[in-house]
């Protein structure tokens, strides 16, 4: 039966309608969704720390994995939208209970003898300056599930609209899952910063910059990819976003040669949080002194400038965000904040100092946006402004401390490893498969998340399901993304792109 191409196009208008003109919702109301990851990750480590339940790991640790890790993420943006407390509580309630229960006797290890333990102690690998710590892990993972979830999870009726990317100004939970993906890829690219340093290196520019473009061929290419899938199948977009032609693959693409020439300024403002604090501000200012913000909101779209001035505008504001997240990055990678810190000592020190950092940020924002002590600014992602990259900042710095909380209460004992293979076993008792397996190839997880969001819009009428059938559909499809994931890991496969 031929398809009537009126109906096909008034469907495409209608789905393009339904994520326009939003208004967002309260920052309290996006805080309380974003407590759900961290309040899991506490459920989780209870049941690990105390009943050791995920240790082997069997087809029910995975089940209960997936339905904590996936399942409660899934259902604070779905069927307990309205009521994320209370789903915040319940999960506090499951977490009291098991940790009141009595914890599982585990049998401990046959002790060596001294001139054994010697030799083992001599072949083991010492550890290096840089950890991968399990809250990073946790806080990594749980961004790209969430993200994940969001991006198909829109196109449904279940899906509150105050939750979807807002028009222009406002806050809401998806802009904030992008600042986030853009700040937690910050985080990680402090790593080869970290090594240089601790090598004693220094690359040139020129290096660093074949090295960056080397890291953006792979996401301008996608970029590029989905530019043409989305035209040639006439897929519905929402132009305002970033523009006519630019997705967000070319932001993240465009993200580390500009990183590497910034790093270049470090002579100048030994910080990265200085650089991303002094380009927001020179941004905003720019926009509040000059035509830029009428430019952005409403030019003409006669070139490719103009057509693209979202994507191309707001990128400073992103470059932003991944500068503000590769210095905390170079706060929390670090095995310790100086080599006289071991055990509790490093533990407070780190804790202070990201609680510290997470004030200054808090602080920033709210002078950015109250009106009567600070400058009144608005939120808006859609220009990636001042106040929008400090709230990303602030709420990151947060949820991390968040996570490195519930690391230390219940799994302190990583903190002390004295060796690379203790570590590694420390830490994969203290992190959740499910987390470790997205962590591991978050970028191909978000692509093929891209290509299922394609083909369930392609093939289902979005708007037109149910309640029930919605939450099927995202639990078949995150389902299949997990499983996808984990099996990658299982199979010790790492997608680099």
């Amino acid at each position: 039966m031929a398809t009537n191409p009126t109906t096909t196009q008034s469907y495409k208008q209608l789905k393009e309608d339904f994520v326009s003109n939003l208004s967002g919702g309260s920052v309290s109301e996006i805080a309380q969704v974003c407590a759900v990851a961290p309040v899991v990750s506490l459920v989780w480590s209870v049941l690990q720390a105390r009943q050791s339940f995920f240790k082997p790991y069997t087809p029910l640790g995975y089940a209960i994995d997936f339905l904590l890790n996936v399942g409660a993420l899934l259902l604070s943006v779905t069927l307990y939208s309205s009521a994320p407390l209370l789903l915040n509580l319940l999960l506090l309630t499951v977490a009291a209970f098991v940790y009141i229960v009595p914890a599982q006797t585990r049998r401990k290890k046959p002790q060596l003898p001294p001139n054994a333990q010697s030799k083992k102690s001599s072949s083991e690998q010492p550890l290096g300056v840089l950890s991968t710590k399990p809250f990073l892990t946790s806080y990594r993972g749980n961004m790209l599930i969430v993200t994940c979830i969001c991006i198909l999870a829109v196109d449904f009726r279940l899906f509150p609209r105050r939750f979807a990317k807002v028009e222009t100004w406002g806050t809401s939970l998806m802009d904030m899952g992008v600042g986030s993906f853009v700040f937690s890829a910050g985080v990680v690219a402090s790593r080869p910063v970290l090594k240089e340093r601790a090598e004693g290196k220094a690359a040139p520019l020129s290096t660093r910059l074949k090295t960056s473009l080397r890291h953006s061929l792979p996401l301008l290419v996608l970029g590029f990819i989905r530019l043409l899938s989305v035209k040639g199948l006439d897929y519905a977009e929402h132009v305002t976003e970033y523009g006519v032609h630019w997705n967000f693959f070319f932001t993240l693409g465009f993200l580390p040669p500009f990183v590497a020439l910034f790093q270049s300024a470090l002579k100048v403002v030994p910080s990265y949080a200085g650089l991303a604090l002094l380009l927001g501000v020179v941004y905003q200012v720019l926009l509040e002194t000059t035509s830029l913000k009428a430019y952005i909101l409403t030019g003409p779209r006669m070139n490719l400038l103009s057509m693209n001035r979202e994507g191309i505008f707001s990128f400073f504001g992103y470059l932003a965000i991944f500068l503000a997240g590769q210095d905390t990055g170079m706060l929390v990678l670090p095995r310790s904040l100086s080599r006289s810190t071991r055990g509790t000592v490093q533990r407070r020190s780190l804790l202070l100092n990201m609680a510290g950092w997470s004030l200054v940020w808090i602080a920033l924002y709210f002078f950015a946006i109250d009106y009567k002590y600070g400058f009144g600014l608005s939120v808006s992602r859609r220009m990636a402004n001042l106040p929008y990259m400090l709230w990303v900042a602030a709420s990151n710095a947060v949820l991390l401390l968040a996570f490195y909380l519930v690391d230390v209460l219940l799994f302190p004992s990583f903190y002390s490893a004295q060796d690379v293979k203790t570590e590694k076993e420390l830490y994969d008792t203290a992190t959740s498969k499910v987390l470790r397996a997205y962590n591991r190839n978050g970028l191909a997880i978000f692509l093929l998340a891209n290509l299922l969001t394609g083909l369930v819009n392609m093939t289902v009428p979005t708007l037109d399901v149910g309640r029930v059938a919605t939450v099927v559909i995202l639990i078949t499809y995150m389902g299949a993304l997990t499983a996808v994931a984990v099996g990658l890991d299982e199979y010790n496969v790492t997608i680099k792109l």
